[in-house]
């Protein structure tokens, strides 16, 4: 099974369609992917940008954008406890703070 460039090795879940955005890092590298592992990646990175590829459907940047605020980093380790907030997703942390 062919997966998309923004997919972790370790992450196992399928594609949830065809390559449509690219997830940039802080120094700006970057691997395009489905919405889902483009996602997940977002999630996984400090710094991190999301933009549309060109012939990707209309809002998919913000889709992805908005989907990464809710995953923790590396969702795929389910082996380590999620306490820290350096493993906690954005809108968790958010949550933390403003309780």
């Amino acid at each position: 099974m062919t997966r998309c460039p923004a997919a972790h090795p370790e992450d196992l879940t399928p594609c949830s369609g065809p390559v449509a955005v690219t997830i940039l890092d802080a120094s700006n590298a970057g691997a395009s992917g489905c919405e889902h592992h483009g996602a997940r990646l977002l999630a996984s990175l400090d710094g991190g940008k999301v933009y549309a590829l060109p012939d990707a459907p209309a809002g998919v940047a913000i889709r992805v954008f908005t989907a990464a605020d809710g995953i923790r980093p590396f969702p795929w380790n389910t082996t380590a406890p999620r306490t820290r907030p350096e493993q906690l997703s954005r809108a968790e942390i958010r949550a933390l703070r403003d309780a």
